[in-house]
């Protein structure tokens, strides 16, 4: 269905190198922007910016709202790495080839993703603009056999077969319960279960129904495929959706999803994301920065 080509160790190490080799930073955190939310990586100090067409294997990101940057930079002192847009399937790159950043991010010295991304709302109880903690996901291409890691296992990354029930990190997912309580964002933040599909086409009012009593409570078109391969190269990862619209789930509503109310959301919350996720980064300690299992 979708382009497959499997990305070589050797393609990530010479990707990871000449990263290495062009920046004095050594990142141990980071960051993907989803749509709308490209401003994260501005409140990077000292940054280094790449254009992803001048970053050896990196595909090019093709849609609005994700700049196809790569920024290098230290936020609240901690050495941080930023994606300024990420790749999708629908966009027809090999699934491998959207995931490749996390590896080369591995190979760098990276220990912990943050992702942020922007989703439709299927949980009843969710308003746009809300923050949902993703506490696990549903991979509706997988059940199709579209998954990063098929094809030949490499050792050096992680094991065949990698557990997923402890895919996004809990102490991290109670830092930002803490910081968002602090900050006072406690009243719109959600925790909740993510469902990617392959897109471009938004879902259907069906397609709606059916994820919510499979029991997703938000909807969008990446970052799961992504966290599969940061979770078997043994990164922690915490995501975060943007509630950025109400998923249609009736046949009378006039309602219709589109990508512009998805960015403009975004602007309406990105400077309060920015500062969750900052002071979150802030505080991840160190000696934590390890994921235990892997460890």
């Amino acid at each position: 269905i979708f382009p497959k080509r499997s990305v070589s160790y050797e393609e990530c190490r010479t990707t990871a190198d000449w990263l290495l080799k062009h920046t004095q930073v050594r990142p141990t955190v980071g960051i993907v922007c989803g749509s709308g939310l490209s401003a994260l990586a501005d409140m990077l100090k000292d940054p280094q910016v790449f254009k992803y067409c001048d970053i050896p294997n990196f595909p090019n990101s093709t849609v609005r709202g994700h700049a196809g940057k790569l920024v290098f930079g230290t936020l609240k002192g901690k050495p941080c790495v930023c994606m300024q847009g990420r790749f999708h399937l629908y966009e027809g790159h090999p699934i491998q080839k959207i995931t490749l950043p996390m590896r080369v991010f591995k190979l760098m010295g990276v220990k912990t993703m943050i992702m942020t991304n922007a989703a439709g709302g299927l949980n009843q109880d969710y308003k746009v603009g809300d923050f949902m903690i993703i506490k696990d996901h549903i991979n509706m291409p997988g059940f199709a056999g579209v998954n990063p890691l098929c094809g030949p296992n490499d050792d050096r990354f992680g094991v065949r077969f990698p557990c997923m029930s402890d895919a996004y990190d809990r102490e991290l997912q109670q830092l930002a319960h803490d910081v968002a309580a602090e900050l006072g964002f406690s009243n719109f933040l959600r925790d909740g279960v993510y469902s990617v599909i392959g897109g471009p086409s938004f879902e259907t009012i069906a397609e709606c129904r059916m994820l919510h009593r499979l029991g997703a409570d938000a909807v969008g078109m990446s970052t799961v495929h992504e966290v599969i391969v940061a979770r078997h190269a043994g990164m922690r990862c915490f995501a975060m959706s943007l509630i950025s619209n109400r998923a249609v789930m009736d046949y009378d509503s006039r309602e219709k999803a589109n990508h512009d109310e998805v960015l403009e959301t975004g602007q309406l919350r990105a400077k309060q994301m920015e500062v969750l996720v900052s002071t979150m980064v802030a505080r991840i300690d160190d000696d934590e920065n390890e994921d235990k299992n892997n460890s």
